[in-house]
This record gives structure tokens, sequence and C-alpha cells, in this order.
């Protein structure tokens, strides 16, 4: 069993709703035996998992978790022998790993009150892992909560979602996530507005990237993918479509990127420039909003969604990437009306 090292702050930001959901069902003893979390990637799916796994096992008598205790600690380090988090980091969870925390979970729990098993992204899991889970959800074993993380529901097997309890995390304010990054993360003011608007409400890609100036670099990468790509002629785009399927597992955050630039140019275009996501960019935004019509514009969002839809139903990326990328105008030679 692939187990994650999390590591994350004392604190839980946003999903106030979450939270108060889950410390009524504890207060009143009331938590279900099987939870899914569902949200885009890094909004914060995971940490409330570990938040409720600390709560159930937290040793303060009132506050839970209070954060502080040997099991909230431990916890928070990934050290807990009753806390497990099944990670593949986008790949697939199998269904040894399923039997592996079936064996487990038969047991009592070794040191806390009840073993949390934490499954991210279970819509990558195969068919034979989901359905060898399902057991699991059926009869679920004393003294244990299986708490599942996806994107989407619509993404695993009905009969799974049906015996979870559902929570749909939905992308926090981004002046919550603005201030949170000033205040906890200590970072500078223009800069934390530039991340709280690039995450999109997700308050963990945004505390990455206020650490990790890689992510910004790749997005700077896939922009000028994006603009090579209106340059390119037919035989171009369908070299840069086989270039990207090559990396599958970026292409959901290379289409949404690709999605925000369009956006930003229909909120230009608009007159409502103010709200626009690339606000390092906004003279470019703005340029580049003249060259397009709004129909085009509204078509583009419409192409990348649709090939979005099919990444996530596993056809064929690069098929998928060709008809987007044969379908982008050129630039230069749109309209502006």
């Amino acid at each position: 069993m692939t187990e994650a090292i999390i590591s994350f702050p004392p604190l839980l930001i946003g999903h106030e709703w979450a939270v108060d959901l889950l410390k009524h069902s504890l207060s009143a003893d009331r938590l279900t035996h099987a939870y899914l979390f569902v949200g885009p990637p890094r909004i914060g799916k995971t940490t409330l998992a570990l938040f409720l796994a600390q709560a159930v096992n937290c040793l303060h008598p009132e506050n839970k978790p209070c954060g502080k205790c040997l099991a909230c600690r431990k916890i928070q380090r990934g050290l807990h022998p009753d806390v497990r988090v099944i990670d593949e980091g986008g790949g697939s969870i199998k269904i040894n790993q399923i039997r592996e925390l079936q064996n487990e979970a038969t047991l009592s729990p070794f040191e806390g009150r009840q073993r949390v098993y934490i499954l991210c992204d279970f819509q990558n899991a195969t068919l034979e892992a989901a359905n060898c889970l399902l057991k699991t959800l059926e009869e679920p074993p004393p003294r244990v909560i299986l708490i599942l993380t996806a994107s989407k529901a619509e993404l695993l097997l009905p009969t799974i979602v049906s015996r979870c309890q559902v929570l749909n995390l939905r992308p926090l304010a981004l002046d919550q996530v603005e201030q949170a990054l000033q205040t906890y993360w200590g970072v500078e003011s223009r800069r934390a507005r530039l991340l709280a608007r690039l995450s999109g409400g997700r308050m963990g890609w945004a505390i990455e990237a206020s650490s990790n100036e890689a992510l910004l670099l790749e997005r700077e990468k896939h922009l000028l993918v994006l603009e090579q790509a209106l340059s390119e002629k037919r035989i171009g785009r369908m070299r840069l479509a086989k270039q990207l399927s090559q990396s599958p597992e970026e292409l959901p955050g290379i289409l949404e990127l690709w999605q925000n630039w369009w956006r930003d140019l229909l909120l230009a275009k608009s007159g409502n420039a103010q709200s626009i996501t690339n606000v390092d960019r906004e003279q470019t935004v703005l340029h580049e909003a003249q060259h397009y019509a709004m129909s085009e514009i509204y078509a583009c969002l419409r192409a990348i969604e649709r090939t979005a839809e099919q990444i996530e139903q596993n056809v064929n990326p690069r098929l998928a990437l060709e008809v987007l990328l044969l379908s982008l105008p050129k630039s230069g030679e749109s309209g502006s009306n």
C-alpha cells in the first residue's frame, strides 16, 4: 500500500460549511463509515480528510482537533499507525492495495479511536479496485472510516457514490485565498493577488505556487504553447498535438490554463477586465481581445471544455487535441466585432 506523507498547516482555510457539518456529526456521534470529498485538484480535499482523521483521533477532551496533541501531530506528519493516505500521484489505485486495506481494516486500531483510510483521486482507481472496495462499503468493519476523494462524483461507480456521504467542496473566494497567503504564508500582497487569481480559489495550489516557482514557469510554458498553436498552420498544430499528448497527466491543467486565457479575453472584450485571472498579463489580454470576435472566443471556450471532458473520459488524447487545435482561429486573422 502506497502511503503519502502529508504535511499541512495547523489550520484549515475555508470550507467552513463542511467543517461545521463534520464537527456536528462528531459531537453527535453520527459520523458515517464512508465519505466522498469531491472538487477540483488542490482545492483542499485531502487536507479536509486529514482534518477529519485528526478530529476522530484527537486526545483533547473538547476542542477536536486541537492540532497540538500527540495524535494530531502524528497525523499531521504522516506517522500515525491508524491513519493511512493512499495516493498514487495521478496513477491508479490497484486491487492489491484495496485487499491490503481490507485485511488491515479487520484489526482493531493500534493506538487511536478509529482507523481512517484516505484514498486520493479514486476516479483513477482500476475497475477491479473499485469493485473490491465496494464489498467493504457494503459491509464496513467497526471503528473504520473510509474517505475517498475525486474530481467528480460522476467518474466513480454509482454504487460507490451511493454508499458514501458526499461533500462537494467549492473554490474559495479569491479574497480569502489572497488574505490567507499574506497572513499565514507571508506572501507579498501583489504576488498574493496574482496567485489567488491563478488558483481559481484552490488554496492548495496557491500555497504550493507561493514557494514553488516551477508552477509559474510551467504556466508560462503552456501559454507560449497556446500562442504558438494560434500562429501555426495545420501541420504545425498537429505536431503540437502529438507533443502534448505524450504527457497526458498534464493535459487537464493545460486545458484549464487555456480556458482561463480565453475567458480573460472574453472578460476584456465585454469591458470587465478588472475580473481577469492573468492579472500580470493584463495589457496582453486587452491587446489580444481586440483580434477576436465574441463568437470566436465563445467557440474556443466550448471547444476546450469539450476536449477536457473527452480527456477525462479516456478518449485518445492525441486525436482530441488535434480536433481542438485545428478548430482554434489563427492569430491576427480574426475579426474584432
